[in-house]
């Protein structure tokens, strides 16, 4: 679920509290989390509603100005249900402080290791993961299909094996490629990777 910035930023100071999106299929769950620029929101809950039930009240909760901002809103995605999803600021994305863990201890090492070495070994081409690290360590603010093309892989894979690495707080991405968080350069200094 994309959220825009004025939405984000409302939810942020406590005025939205409510999303309205036309699904075939919800795409969030009641009790997830959600990873934003703002921070993690939490799904607090998730429920399909009549467009003719949202109310002016709602759509105001929702950040619009009226309940015809909002119908003009939902009338103008693709077919599907409309959901009411309530939401809330959960906190700081825990990517970013876990990235910022530059001291590993021998514990550390190993538990990356050991997720490492699954992802590898789950993978349909092969070890993957410090190849990859390495590559963005050599080539910061790179774009992903270059990386990916050194590699000898597809751009879309490479990518989410990349989130993987990230949401292990080894990466980080940026405006054009990626590069090693504080985390990562410390694993690869450690294990000469």
């Amino acid at each position: 679920m994309l959220l825009r910035r004025p939405t984000l930023l409302g939810i942020a100071a406590g005025e939205i509290d409510l999303v309205f999106r036309r699904w075939r299929r919800p795409t969030v769950k009641a009790g997830g989390r959600l990873r934003t620029a703002i921070g993690e929101l939490a799904i607090d809950s998730v429920d399909r509603v009549a467009r003719s039930k949202v109310t002016a009240a709602e759509a105001r909760r929702a950040g619009y100005a009226s309940r015809a901002e909002l119908v003009r809103f939902l009338d103008s995605r693709a077919d599907g249900d409309v959901y009411r999803v309530r939401v809330h600021l959960a906190g700081a994305d825990q990517r970013v402080a876990l990235r910022e863990q530059a001291e590993l201890g021998d514990a550390d090492v190993e538990a990356i290791d050991a997720r490492l070495d699954r992802f590898d070994r789950a993978s349909k081409h092969g070890p993957w993961t410090r190849p990859t690290l390495r590559i963005i360590a050599e080539r910061p603010a790179t774009r992903a299909p270059d990386l990916a093309a050194s590699l000898g892989r597809a751009t879309r894979p490479f990518k989410t094996d990349v989130r993987k690495l990230k949401e292990l707080g080894l990466t980080e991405s940026l405006e054009v490629g990626y590069r090693l968080s504080p985390r990562g350069r410390a694993y690869l200094e450690r294990t000469h990777s």
